[in-house]
């Protein structure tokens, strides 16, 4: 079975007559909640009067259009316009794609009891003023989800398809100026981060906040399951059967239910997902960070070095790759969106002002409208809560490689005192987003006597530096099994913060060699780096542990280093997430060596 499944042949037929993106239906709500066909003028849609679900100041109508791989598969979007424009006065248009738009609800049935479209980002058209600046919003379903046929896809061929076809008929449209801009959080970022990636022009900006960079990372770590390997699918396709509402119109109906017709539509995404070999033919597929080599669409991102959720992995090379202009807010966060405030009205990413950043990110680039206000290219919080600016990410001083001692660990599986949580919802957009649970926070760390692991100390900081970009470990390990690698920021007291992991299946004895997350850590003169290798004791993943007594020789810690005393200020408060991640990921270590490599800046200035 293929990934993503044909939509039959009344679709392959329906594409003659729609292969350039053309408006197959649109559909309008009359105020009775009845559906009625378009004529052959344009019809005016449905208000926030008529219908209370229309945010204010919008006309929304239905869409559908084919899927541009030729599969059949046929999609649906929700289309808002400005309520105070003629129906084809021509607008840039905002495009959000994913599989979050259903109409009875994003993630699970949200008590509606008359239809309309997604309030998912009703925040940002609100926030902006999105329809009285003159931008059309719309929202189309992947397929499976919503009023979209088809099977899920996990960011793959199909679904790349879904959004190439969605920007081509964003921009062809009658009232469409020709520029797309992308908007999403999560899976939604994703098909943002996939847009760009599709090199169209007719995409001019994209806005991904906490997406993930290469679909694979968020099932495995090379080749070591998470917890969510099985779990995630099953949640998409939960989503994916949703019920949708009695008054939708039969077509939307029909096309929620396809997975009812097409049962392998389920139980293939869960298969083809569980595939450990990030090396396969489909998950190259999916590595957004390889793919975008070379792209150019302006690009603005947000990213939580310390999310539990869509972590900083890939996240460098996807940068790297991507040659365009490049906006971004990096921080000490959970997986939240730039606007996002708690109940003391704090905002959660710490830093004000995004939705007139992302206003002029798009006026820029959709309407040719030159800011006023200079941004920094990227804007980023350290583990201190201080923010700065910078032309790029990562900016290093210098590079260092750690020559770690040989050790020993056996794989055992025994569980650390950092465990992580069980219970949690799997899918992208879940909104709780724990860190480990602090229980043993204050029972002090043993760095001898461990047979689970072992640890390697610097000597302390001479200055005070930055870990930045993406630590890299490589090692031989005696025997197959498993290896952890975590890195601790060390006070002189013994007090340590674990900031970065990350683990590997050793596959057969031999060289290993694997990134840890992106970070941005500023050590403190005198604190020293502790570097942990040994069996997986975390939650986090989904291991067999070995048994195996395996002998660690030639351990290297490849690491970025900055100078802080170079930053250059901006605006932003401590994000109220770093406080929690430090409650809970503080612990005691006795018995720390003097240290065996230099943590020390070769600055390049």
């Amino acid at each position: 079975m293929s990934v993503y499944c044909l939509g039959g042949q009344m679709g392959i037929r329906r594409r003659t007559a729609a292969a350039a993106g053309a408006l197959i239906t649109i559909a309008t709500l009359a105020v009775g909640g009845t559906a009625t066909a378009a004529t052959a003028s344009p019809v005016p849609g449905v208000t926030h009067e008529e219908n209370p679900r229309v945010p204010e100041g919008a006309v929304w109508t239905e869409a559908y259009f084919p899927s541009a791989d030729h599969s059949g598969v046929e999609l649906h979007a929700d289309v808002l316009r400005p309520a105070n424009l003629p129906s084809r006065a021509r607008t840039p248009v905002i495009l959000a794609v994913g599989p979050y738009f259903g109409h009875s609800g994003q993630v699970g049935p949200e008590g509606w009891t008359r239809t309309g479209p997604s309030s998912r980002f009703a925040d940002f058209t609100t926030g902006t003023g999105l329809f009285a600046r003159g931008y059309t919003y719309v929202m189309v379903d992947l397929r499976g989800f919503g009023g979209s046929t088809g099977c899920l896809d996990w960011v793959g061929p199909g679904e790349q398809a879904d959004v190439r076809a969605a920007i081509q008929w964003a921009a062809t449209q009658p009232w469409s100026t020709g520029k797309v801009g992308m908007y999403g959080k999560s899976y939604d970022a994703v098909t943002g981060l996939v847009g760009n990636n599709l090199r169209l022009g007719a995409l001019k900006a994209v806005v991904a906040q906490e997406p993930v960079w290469d679909m694979y990372n968020y099932l495995f770590s090379n080749a070591v399951p998470r917890p969510n390997v099985t779990g995630t699918p099953n949640a998409y396709n939960g989503i994916a059967t949703l019920a949708q509402l009695a008054d939708d119109t039969d077509r939307y109906r029909a096309n929620a239910a396809y997975e009812a017709s097409h049962p392998e539509c389920l139980s293939d995404n869960l298969t083809n997902n569980n595939n450990p070999d990030a090396g396969s033919a489909y998950w190259r597929a999916r590595d957004l960070a390889a793919r975008a080599k070379g792209t150019s669409t302006p690009l603005f991102v947000t990213q939580g070095f310390i999310e539990n959720n869509t972590k900083p992995e890939d996240m460098q090379e996807y940068l790297g790759n991507h040659h365009g202009v490049e906006r971004g807010w990096l921080g000490q966060w959970e997986h939240v969106r730039g606007n996002e405030t708690n109940g003391q009205g704090q905002l959660l990413q710490g830093r004000a002002g995004f939705f007139d950043e992302v206003m002029r990110f798009y006026d820029h680039y959709l309407k040719g409208i030159r800011p006023t206000v200079h941004d920094p290219a990227y804007a980023v919080e350290d583990n201190t809560g201080v923010w700065r600016a910078q032309p790029t990410w990562p900016v290093a001083s210098s590079y260092t490689t750690a020559k770690l001692p040989d050790g020993r660990y056996v794989d055992d599986g025994a569980a650390s005192a950092l465990a992580a949580p069980a219970g949690q919802q799997w899918d992208m957009e879940h909104a709780a987003d724990p860190a480990p649970p602090a229980a043993l926070r204050v029972t002090p760390l043993s760095a001898a006597g461990d047979a689970s692991s072992y640890y390697s100390w610097s000597t302390p900081a001479k200055s005070r530096l930055r870990v930045t970009a993406t630590p890299r470990i490589t090692l031989n390990a005696s025997a197959p099994g498993n290896v952890m690698v975590r890195l601790w920021d060390v006070a002189p007291d013994g007090t340590a913060v674990m900031f970065d992991e990350n683990v590997a299946l050793i596959q057969r004895a031999g060289r290993v060699a694997f990134d840890l997350k992106s970070t941005d850590w500023t050590f403190e003169a005198g604190h020293q780096l502790g570097v942990q290798l040994g069996t997986i004791g975390s939650g986090s993943w989904r291991d067999t542990p070995s048994g195996n007594t395996i002998e660690v020789t030639r351990a290297r810690l490849g690491l970025a280093l900055q100078n802080p005393r170079f930053d250059v200020p901006t605006q932003g408060d401590r994000s109220p997430f770093l406080d929690t991640y430090l409650r809970q990921y503080t612990r005691t270590i006795t018995d720390v060596g003097a240290g065996t490599f230099p943590l020390a800046l070769r600055d390049r200035h």
